[in-house]
């Protein structure tokens, strides 16, 4: 009697993952084909240029002629020139004057127009209206405002015929009035946002258990407000440290070059003097700074995400 195997049947390969692993390729291309536009952008208009920037600081860089190798000579240099570190000195300076100025005007208005209704929403709106016009447009402004003998501003305050920018106290007074007329709206709307975002239930909850005003200011509001608070704060310094456009326009670094900025000098050696070169090194030790400043910003962000 015959006997018949049946075979048995071949096993089904499994397709489950290998389409979902098509699938995920398949997802990776796109999002790859998206960012690239992005990536492209990055590379030609910041990470090209900041790689130009420190290789042309280790050379003696001409705007005209062959460039040659210096090393950390640039550096070098600017750690003994007496006109770049006046100009740090006076950045320091202005930073140091003007960021607790805006920071409490800013913190100030957003208090005072963080109400309910109409007239609040009015008066953020008029607060604000400084924030669009721009930098240049509002330095000539002021310009105008401050000439002696024509501007409205100098016969209102002083006697018509005062030159607010004849010393350098009262010229960077002026500046730092312009900035804080300038962008105190923006400042206030970044804290005005951070103020909302604290629940209400907590500040009526300190007023039941007897905290006044100021008591519920300083013990409630001011830590919650504290991711903002560093936002704004760094923005205003980062800010500070690449003034430029006011000084330029305003006093023109003087008198007796007496306000010049670090970027102003930079824009001094570069395109003025021509020393290409060491005006790069020059934008590298500045940009260390700023790398400086943004590393404290997340370090502070860190810690309250954590508190």
């Amino acid at each position: 009697m015959a006997t018949t195997t049946v075979a048995s049947p071949p096993r089904a390969r499994p397709a489950v993952p290998r389409r979902r692993l098509t699938q995920a390729r398949r997802r990776q291309f796109v999002g790859l084909a998206l960012v690239s536009p992005a990536l492209l952008v990055v590379f030609v208009f910041f990470l090209l240029p900041l790689g130009m920037t420190f290789w042309m600081s280790l050379h003696d860089w001409p705007l005209l002629g062959e460039h040659t190798w210096v090393g950390l000579g640039n550096y070098t240099k600017a750690l003994s020139d007496d006109t770049w570190l006046d100009s740090v000195v006076f950045t320091l300076k202005y930073t140091l004057f003007v960021t607790p100025l805006l920071f409490v005007a800013a913190l100030a208005l957003a208090v005072l127009v963080n109400r309910p209704g109409r007239p609040a929403r009015v008066f953020q709106t008029v607060f604000f209206l400084p924030v669009v016009i721009g930098f240049a447009a509002a330095a000539y402004l002021w310009l105008y405002l401050a000439q002696p003998g024509l501007g409205p501003l100098n016969a209102m305050v002083g006697d018509g015929e005062s030159n607010w920018f004849a010393t350098s106290t009262s010229a960077l007074v002026t500046v730092v009035l312009m900035v804080i007329w300038k962008m105190t709206g923006m400042q206030m709307i970044l804290l005005l946002s951070g103020l909302q975002s604290i629940p209400a239930e907590l500040t009526e909850a300190a007023r039941i258990d007897g905290a006044g005003p100021w008591k519920s200011f300083r013990y409630v509001t001011l830590p919650l407000l504290r991711p903002t608070l560093a936002l704004v704060l760094v923005f205003s310094v980062a800010g500070s440290l690449l003034a430029f456009d006011q000084f330029f326009i305003m006093t023109a670094g003087g008198p007796s070059n007496s306000t010049i900025t670090a970027v102003y000098q930079i824009y001094r050696t570069s395109f003025i003097n021509f020393d290409l070169g060491y005006g790069a090194a020059l934008s590298a030790m500045l940009m260390v700074v700023l790398a400086a400043v943004s590393a404290v910003q997340m370090l502070l962000l860190r810690k309250t995400d954590f508190s």
